[in-house]
């Protein structure tokens, strides 16, 4: 039989064979006033601390100096020829654009490395990306150094390929701040601006030279070692004209808030780079803070927020929510994990009479991996109340299967309405996993559809709502039970303001049981451990109530502090399992079913 192939009902945008700095800043008029289709005195970035800004022209300018400090400064030259890797291990600061672009200028490589890795961790993705040098923020000068020491290279050497992005805003017109005295004979990105200007970026043009990789984000690691994920030009630069086709902006009248981390793809792809195609400047934060998001949101009345639901959770209870003007905010774009109808709702229901008779507050999530760089799915606008929990449509150019195992006799695909595993194909694919030719042939099919691990489901409409991650849905006595769901559920407790569940093995009951990880929205509410034991169990108890049987929290509820999460916001459940281990060590979690009386 025929594999059922899913196409997309949104309109099919052009695509590109050229590379990522071409399509973002080429003129479309010829006129150096042009940059990327838009004016260059168009405001591209801000600082949203100091208010410092730069316009599309002072960015196209910079990069170009940046590439040509780059190929040209003693230090970085012999490390800087087209195709060598550069890693960025830096918080979002204002300087990163620059960073990005005039590497990509050069023809460089750039891998993004998560600013909170060790010397160890960062080691590993040096050595496994083949980068030759590191910008650094202020703060990761010392871990870069350890790195580069533990690798084998002398101070002098080390400190050779180390460039620092200072605080110091100074460079750009903004407020200066003055360097640490240990960072004293360091290269800064700043001194890189003032050798000379490239003409013209390196070029990347043609169906063969675009498919060449540009970046290296890693995968989270859940399972085993991160890998690295080779994204092409060609990923890039269709994947932006796809997610436009699902959603307008109005250039005059948008503003963005960027505060997800521009090392993860989806704050690279979605902060430095979608936005900038459309003409809408970004307020660029270090990091999320209730206080300073909600004060940024007034102050530059940011109408556009790319966050996660971690994120949502704290706009549907934190105070700093009432003391600032939140009405400019009209759509919410949630991805890097599943958010619920019902979280939805709740940050809707205390946002909305904000913005009095500014129209609905739109949410809408999206669905995507590194591995799709990364969008692959959108909520429209238009539907954006009607299919709340879902993650939209396909986008243009993409193709979706929705593949079951079947029993000896070959792959077949999900009957209409029925869960099966989302496998994709399209322009947006990565190239495959570096130097792991094993995973990528695991991951992707020899005529191309990628597995993507994670089990969907499709309605009439065309939109998708993904049940669980294929290796994460807990088994209870022949049935499936999707932890997001349950997560989903808990969420809307008034006392809980974070929740994850995983799946427990009983040797008594021969099964998986659910087991919840909760935190109390009012900790201090919580004073002794028989405190926390008698709402767990209230909790057990009151679950049982809002879902099926089979759902049950049969493995027990636990109140921590916190939920282990990857700065994307997603759950890290093989810590939860580890100590889920711990905990259980020498008993049956079905030990624990007689004492609920479950």
């Amino acid at each position: 039989m025929a594999p059922k192939i899913y196409t997309s009902s949104l309109p099919y945008p052009p695509l590109v064979h050229r590379s990522v700095f071409t399509h973002l800043f080429a003129s479309s008029t010829g006129s150096p006033e042009d940059v990327g289709g838009y004016p260059s005195r168009t405001i591209a970035f801000i600082d949203a601390a100091s208010g410092t800004s730069m316009t599309r022209g002072q960015l196209k300018h910079w990069a170009l100096s940046l590439a040509y400090g780059l190929k040209h400064h003693p230090n970085t030259a012999p490390h800087a020829k087209r195709g060598d890797t550069i890693m960025i291990y830096s918080h979002n600061s204002f300087v990163w654009p620059v960073v990005v672009f005039g590497s990509v200028a050069a023809g460089l490589r750039c891998t993004l490395a998560n600013n909170a890795y060790n010397a160890r961790e960062l080691a590993f993705q040096y050595t496994d990306s083949g980068a030759k040098l590191i910008f650094v923020s202020e703060g990761g000068v010392a871990t870069a150094r350890q790195t580069l020491k533990d690798l084998g290279f002398s101070k002098e050497e080390a400190d050779k390929r180390i460039i620092v992005l200072p605080e110091s805003l100074a460079w750009a017109g903004g407020p200066d701040v003055p360097r640490k005295p240990e960072l004293a004979g360091l290269l800064a990105a700043p001194d890189l601006l003032k050798l000379g200007t490239l003409k013209e970026e390196e070029k990347f043009e043609g169906p063969e030279l675009s498919k060449e990789t540009v970046y290296l984000c890693y995968s989270s690691g859940t399972t085993g070692k991160p890998k690295g994920v080779e994204t092409t030009h060609r990923n890039f630069t269709s994947v932006m004209n796809m997610v436009t086709a699902g959603i307008q902006v109005n250039t005059e009248h948008d503003l963005m808030l960027g505060f997800l981390p521009f090392y993860h793809i989806y704050g690279a792809a979605k902060l430095l780079h979608w936005p900038f195609t459309l003409g809408v400047p970004v307020a660029i934060m270090t990091r999320f803070d209730p206080e300073a998001f909600c004060a940024n949101v007034e102050k530059y009345k940011v109408t556009i927020c790319l966050v996660v639901p971690p994120v949502l959770v704290v706009l549907s209870r934190h105070p700093a929510v009432d003391k600032h003007d939140l009405s400019s905010l009209e759509i919410l774009i949630s991805g890097a994990a599943p958010l619920g109808a019902e979280l939805s709702n709740a940050v809707i229901d205390r946002l909305q009479p904000k913005r009095g008779r500014k129209g609905p507050l739109k949410i809408l999530q999206g669905y995507g991996l590194t591995e799709t760089s990364p969008t692959t799915h959108l909520v429209t606008p238009a539907k954006a109340a009607e299919k709340l929990g879902t993650i939209g449509v396909q986008l243009p150019h993409l193709e979706i299967r929705l593949v079951v195992d079947g029993d000896g006799d070959g792959l077949i695909d999900a009957a209409e309405g029925e869960p099966g595993e989302l496998w994709i194909r399209g322009p947006s694919i990565m190239k495959g996993y570096l130097n792991n030719p094993t995973a990528t042939q695991d991951s992707i099919t020899s005529d191309g559809w990628f597995k993507t691990g994670d089990i969907g489901t499709r309605d009439p409409e065309g939109f998708y709502r993904i049940v669980d991650r294929r290796k994460e849905l807990i088994k209870y006595k022949g049935f499936q039970v999707p932890p997001a769901e349950l997560e989903g559920v808990l969420l809307t407790h008034p006392e809980i303001a974070d929740a994850a569940v995983i799946g427990i093995e009983s040797a008594k009951e021969a099964t998986e049981l659910p087991r919840a990880y909760i935190v109390h929205a009012n900790p201090n509410a919580l004073k002794t451990e028989t405190d926390k034991v008698a709402f767990a169990l209230n909790v057990q108890n009151w679950i049982r109530s809002k879902v099926a049987h089979h759902k049950f929290l049969r493995g027990g509820v636990v109140v921590i502090d916190a939920i282990p999460k990857s700065a994307a916001g997603k759950i890290l459940r093989r810590e939860l399992r580890e100590r889920a281990k711990e905990e259980l060590a020498g008993r049956d979690p079905a030990d624990d079913i007689v004492k609920a009386k479950l």
